[in-house]
C-alpha cells in the first residue's frame, strides 16, 4: 500500500496536487483530521478489493494546532504498520501567496477579525512546521503555472513505482532564480556558451547541434567528468540514508543550453548505477 500525505500553506496547490493523484488511481481525502491518520492507514491496509491500495490525504492548517503537534507521533504510527507513506509539503513565498488569494477572493482559514491576511500566511508556517519539518519532498511553486505544476506533481509522485531513493536531474536558468528544493546545486556557467553562436542561438542541448559544440569543449567534459565522479561516489550515501527523493540541478544562465546538455548527460549517466532516475529540464519552452 502506498499512502501520500499533502500538505503546504494554503494556495500552494494542494487542492492541485490531490486532483492529479485522484486522476491517477488514488483514494483521496481532503482535510483528514491528523488524528485519525493512523486508523485510515491501517483500513486501507486491510481493504480487500484493491490489490495495492493507494491513498492520498490533505492535512492542512484546518487541523486543530494541537493535532498538527502530533503529526510526528501519527506518521510514525502509520509508518509502524509497514505502510509506504511519501509526504510532500507545498509551499511558495509569501507574495505569491497574497497575490494568489487576492485574485481568487478566498478566505484563508487563519484570517479572523484581527488577523490580516499576511499575519495568516506568516502564521500559517510556524502551525505546519511539524509536518514541513519531515516532508520527503517539498516542492516550491511560486514559479510554477497550473500545467507545470501538474507536470512536476507527476513526475516526482507517479513516476516513483518501486521503493527506495527517487533521484531527480534538473536543469535550469539562473536567470528564472534557482530551484530552491534542490538538494545538489552546481553552477555551469563558467562553460563555453552557444548562446554567443548565431547559428546555435535558437538551438537547446537537446539538439545534435549544440550537443556537439559542447561535446568538442575540453571545459565541458571536465565540468561532467567531475560532477558525474561526484554525484556517483555520493548519491548512493543518500540513498542509505533512507532520502525518499533527491534532486541535483544544474544550472546556466538560460537553462536552454549548457545545463540542459550537462543534466541530459548526468542523467542518462546515472541511469545506468541507480533504479529510480528522472531527469527535467526547467526552462525549456
Amino acid at each position: 500500500m502506498r499512502l501520500i500525505i499533502i500538505s503546504g500553506r494554503s494556495g500552494s496547490g494542494k487542492s492541485t496536487a490531490l486532483n492529479v493523484l485522484e486522476d491517477n488511481g488514488f483514494y483521496c481525502i481532503d482535510n483528514l483530521p491528523a488524528s485519525l491518520l493512523p486508523d485510515l492507514a491501517q483500513r486501507a491496509l486491510l481493504h480487500t478489493e484493491l490489490l495495492h491500495p493507494q491513498v492520498a490525504v490533505s492535512i492542512d492548517a484546518r487541523n486543530l494546532p494541537s493535532q498538527l503537534q502530533r503529526f510526528p507521533e501519527l506518521l510514525q504510527e502509520a509508518r509502524d504498520k509497514h505502510i509506504q507513506c511519501d509526504v510532500l509539503y507545498l509551499d511558495a513565498d509569501d507574495e505569491t501567496l497574497l497575490k494568489r488569494f487576492s485574485e481568487t477572493r478566498r478566505r484563508h482559514p487563519l484570517t479572523t477579525d484581527t488577523r490580516s491576511l499576511a499575519e495568516a500566511i506568516s502564521d500559517e508556517s510556524n502551525l505546519l512546521a511539524p509536518i514541513a519539518d519531515l516532508a520527503d519532498l517539498k516542492l516550491n511553486t511560486t514559479n510554477l503555472n497550473l500545467y507545470q505544476l501538474r507536470d512536476v506533481l507527476k513526475l516526482r509522485l507517479l513516476n516513483k513505482p518501486e521503493l527506495g531513493t527517487a533521484f531527480l536531474v534538473e536543469s535550469f536558468g539562473f536567470k528564472r532564480g534557482m530551484p530552491v528544493d534542490a538538494d545538489l546545486v552546481f553552477d555551469v556557467r563558467c562553460l563555453p556558451n552557444p548562446y554567443w553562436k548565431p547559428e546555435l542561438r535558437e538551438h537547446t542541448g537537446l539538439e545534435t547541434e549544440v550537443q556537439e559544440y559542447l561535446a568538442a569543449q575540453p571545459d565541458v567534459e571536465e565540468m561532467y567528468q567531475d560532477i558525474l565522479a561526484y554525484l556517483n561516489k555520493w548519491l548512493p550515501r543518500f540513498a542509505a540514508s533512507n532520502r525518499a527523493y533527491v534532486t541535483i540541478a544544474i544550472g546556466c544562465t538560460g537553462g536552454q543550453h549548457r545545463s540542459t546538455y550537462i543534466a541530459e548527460r548526468i542523467g542518462q549517466a546515472l541511469k545506468e548505477t541507480l533504479t529510480n532516475v528522472q531527469i527535467r529540464h526547467r526552462d525549456l519552452s
